[in-house]
């Protein structure tokens, strides 16, 4: 039970903010889907899109025939409706794409890409939070990662046209975002910095987009979201509040046990026997030294239980962000099958989550599910053949030519090599983005056969989600986790909301 004194504090703080208690984690490519968010805000709390590859996952519904009529009815929606009918027009299979066939793609992102895929962007980043905005009047956020440079601009337009209440993003330091979003909240042209490797101090890289190119005169002003960095430092968050371009409404605080990706440990890397970062007293943060920067902030990273937001909300929290518990709940976009794999391995005592620091292309840290369909498995590696198709995660560099180009390090090694890329830095990488796109039923097929294997990330507490698996079901719902994470607190505000449009 909760003591009587910080249960009136809670429902205090509570009742004179429309701040959630629970963030539903942005996980992986559609793991966090409109689904899952939809379901999660109408329960009062805040549910988040990923909006990774969305480019990529909206064509892929519509090549497997949309069946629920979900991706047409809000490109129904969308204020540039001659784009809308290009992207049916080139994406739409009635009757589904074949379980052979390939899927297929577009253009990859360039510092300089083609109208026609930024629009296909900013129309999929619409689609997702129109559709977990529907049936309810509760907010919706957008998770994103600062490391995807080429495509987050439009994204976040397409996002703000659907009107996203918050932007949450990490892996980085998104010091430009907060102004991006005020810029494109007012009508006004946005730009976005680009990294070029090899590029020098006085070089110049940049995304623009222009709403009143896009929308033509007819440019509203639109909502400005909420802008949560996703941060592992105290320093970091003083730094994004002091020097970020625009307002910082607050900080998620994720502690290296969560899953996706993770902040390097601090100092030179030191692995463990297993091969895998070790983290330290430096690595921690102080919920203290957080709240001293009087904006509210959430804990993520094993504070996914109702014992876990009790110790958040102790230390100064807004609440907290899980993620693990709802990437695994029946809303998530991960395949029934591989939820399946991941209870069995739980009740075998087997479920292990470990920690590369090779695994993600971004040369962050990255954690894997170790499971048999996994392509991190050893034979499943071995037996794929390296290529880069899909490049969300590819980074600029200047050539020896002076030109900018691309590369990966889980692209082709010999193509890694000739574009001046070192061979070290191909060890055991990963495609995270045919890996990612199985996880959630989107594997690509090869003209050979060779269909993509899933990658699976979760956080190290993995086994917290027994908690929610309760009489021997083998399945649990995202309104479980909110029950038992809220436990005897009862918000005031965000209450469960079901209105219908």
């Amino acid at each position: 039970m909760i003591e009587l004194a910080f249960f009136l504090y809670s429902i205090i703080m509570i009742s004179t903010t429309n701040r959630p208690l629970i963030i539903q984690g942005g996980m992986g490519v559609a793991v966090s889907n409109y689904h899952l968010a939809n379901t999660v805000a109408k329960l009062g709390q805040l549910g988040v899109v990923s909006g990774v590859g969305l480019e990529n996952v909206l064509i892929r519904r519509l090549q497997n025939g949309d069946t629920n009529n979900d991706m047409r009815r809000a490109l129904a929606q969308f204020p540039r409706q001659d784009i809308a009918k290009r992207i049916i027009d080139d994406f739409y299979i009635e009757e589904g794409r074949k379980p052979q066939a390939s899927y297929k793609l577009l253009p990859k992102f360039t510092l300089d890409p083609p109208q026609e895929l930024i629009d296909v962007e900013i129309a999929a980043g619409f689609v997702e939070v129109w559709l977990a905005k529907e049936g309810h009047n509760n907010p919706i956020g957008i998770n994103l990662l600062e490391k995807i440079q080429l495509s987050n601009l439009y994204t976040i337009y397409g996002a703000m046209l659907a009107g996203v209440d918050y932007v949450l993003m990490g892996a980085g330091i998104p010091r430009e975002e907060p102004g991006i979003l005020d810029r494109l909240a007012n009508g006004e042209i946005a730009e976005m910095s680009l990294y070029v490797e090899g590029a020098s101090p006085e070089e110049h890289y940049a995304n623009k987009l222009n709403p009143a190119k896009f929308l033509g005169s007819d440019v509203s002003n639109l909502k400005r979201p909420n802008f949560l960095p996703i941060i592992s430092s105290v320093s970091l968050g003083t730094m994004l509040k002091r020097r970020a371009t625009g307002e910082v409404n607050g900080f998620v605080i994720e502690h290296h046990s969560a899953g996706g990706h993770n902040a390097p440990p601090r100092g030179q890397l030191q692995l463990s026997e297993s091969g895998e970062p070790i983290y330290g007293p430096r690595d921690e943060v102080l919920m203290e030294q957080i709240a001293a920067l009087n904006l509210p902030f959430w804990m993520g990273g094993h504070f996914g239980t109702h014992e876990g937001l009790v110790k958040a909300l102790n230390g100064g929290a807004a609440g907290v962000q899980v993620g693990t518990a709802f990437a695994f709940c029946e809303e998530s976009g991960i395949t029934p099958s591989i939820k399946k794999s991941v209870f069995e391995a739980l009740h075998l005592g087997k479920l292990h989550v470990a920690t590369s620091p090779w695994a993600s292309p971004t040369g962050f840290p990255f954690k894997v599910v170790e499971i048999m369909e996994s392509i991190t498995e050893k034979v499943n590696y071995s037996m794929r053949k390296r290529l880069c198709d899909m490049g969300v995660l590819r980074q600029a560099f200047k050539d020896l030519t002076g030109n900018v180009s691309y590369r990966c390090p889980a692209a082709p090694i010999e193509m890694f090599k000739n574009l001046g890329g070192k061979i070290e830095d191909t060890f055991n990488r990963v495609c995270l983005c045919n890996g990612l796109a199985a996880t959630v039923g989107y594997a690509q097929v090869r003209p050979d056969g060779y269909i993509e294997k899933p990658i699976v990330t979760a956080g190290t507490f993995i086994e917290d989600i027994r908690n929610f698996l309760r009489d021997g079901s083998s399945s649990y719902s995202a309104a479980d986790v909110i029950k038992q994470l809220l436990g005897d607190i009862v918000p005031q505000t965000a209450q469960p909301n079901t209105a219908t449009e």
